[in-house]
């Protein structure tokens, strides 16, 4: 059987899963077979273009007559319109893999996840954290359930870009709260609460945040349309910073920001036990720094072997991995479990956690106070 795709979106994450999706039957021939079938977007011109580079048969400037004709429905649009075609492809039985934050707000995302719910497990929702597939988080999240590091005690999330330093870089849809919900916090912190829910959510380690302290701040209000003189306001936060608590007890810190300077992609998690201690950084996510049994310092591992997640469809240990591989690896695995008929994660539900989150530190921040997870 050949999964007919049809995606929504051609810019930034068109062109990685685009990419992704080329790159399966050559590196993974257990892969169920896709083909391309059509590209949705706006602007009609842009699209027949895309289409032509990033491998699709068709066009169509209208989701609504999409969902329901393909095998999976890709939604790779803006924030903002991430709610509307998802749900009616799940309410035509059609697969869903969907970009991240789920939605731009809390109660957006609980209709999606809920819709996705009443679809069943046998049409599956998957939400875009990609990092949860770089080999070295997997090689992590291993270390972890056979209780390498003890006791989960203190975590610490942050991610760092820096495209927004300059206040003449031109306004974007990511600069708006009605199109994003939010900035920093959305776009970089859903990933970092994602990573820490995958790595140490379970009861048997921290179990699942429970309350936050949280603070959102922007620093540049106004910004450059781009080709013309005129400017847009910003009604998002450029940077955010959080404090959390875990059921078990750990505690932990989050921060994000899009004007670190000097700072492309700069993800990192910390994770400290009771015996022992990792680090693992975007910027160098071929390796991950592990201290446990009493060492002194932190031994760093080069997660390339051949027995390490994922990597035996690549190349000889040593020949190292990149961003773009991350898709691969989402894609072959949401992509076989609708080809058999299985669960995926994370899904909508992972989404809708993350983004519960996301609202309580927004909600502390407009506060003023600690505030506990619905």
């Amino acid at each position: 059987m050949t999964l007919e795709i049809g995606v929504l979106g051609y810019r930034f994450m068109g062109k990685a899963h685009a990419n992704a999706m080329a790159r399966l039957p050559m590196f993974f021939p257990d892969a169920p077979e896709i083909e391309r079938i059509v590209l949705v977007g706006r602007d009609e011109e842009a699209l027949s273009d895309a289409a032509d580079r990033l491998g699709f048969s068709s066009v169509s400037t209208d989701w609504t007559e999409v969902v329901d004709e393909v095998d999976v429905f890709y939604n790779l649009g803006p924030n903002h319109v991430h709610r509307e075609p998802s749900i009616a492809a799940l309410e035509a039985g059609t697969p869903v893999f969907c970009e991240k934050p789920l939605a731009p707000t809390l109660e957006e995302a609980d209709e999606m996840a809920e819709t996705a719910r009443e679809a069943g497990d046998d049409v599956p929702a998957g939400c875009a954290f990609n990092y949860r597939f770089v080999p070295a988080i997997q090689y992590a999240k291993r270390l972890l359930e056979a209780g390498e590091l003890g006791e989960i005690q203190q975590v610490r999330g942050r991610y760092l870009q820096d495209w927004l330093v300059d206040p003449e870089a031109p306004w974007s849809w990511r600069n708006d709260e009605e199109m994003a919900g939010s900035g920093a916090l959305g776009d970089l912190g859903s990933h970092t609460v994602d990573l820490l829910r995958f790595l140490v959510g379970s009861d048997d380690l921290a179990g699942e945040i429970e309350r936050v302290s949280g603070h959102l701040q922007t620093f540049v209000d106004e910004r450059p349309v781009e080709g013309g003189d005129e400017t847009r306001s910003v009604t998002v936060d450029d940077a955010y910073t959080a404090q959390l608590e875990f059921e078990n007890g750990a505690v932990g810190s989050l921060e994000g920001t899009r004007v670190a300077a000097g700072h492309k992609n700069d993800h990192t998690i910390e994770i400290h036990g009771s015996e022992g201690s990792l680090q693992f950084s975007l910027e160098r996510l071929n390796e991950l720094e592990v201290l446990r049994d009493g060492n002194r310092g932190y031994e760093t591992i080069l997660v390339t072997d051949e027995d390490d997640p994922y990597v035996d469809h690549w190349w000889p240990p040593g020949h190292v991995l990149g961003w773009e591989h991350t898709f691969i690896h989402e894609n072959y695995e949401f992509l076989s479990a609708v080809a058999n008929g299985d669960a995926f994660e994370p899904n909508f539900d992972d989404g809708l956690a993350a983004q519960q989150v996301l609202d309580a530190i927004e909600r502390s921040d407009e506060q003023g106070e600690w505030v506990s997870l619905e």
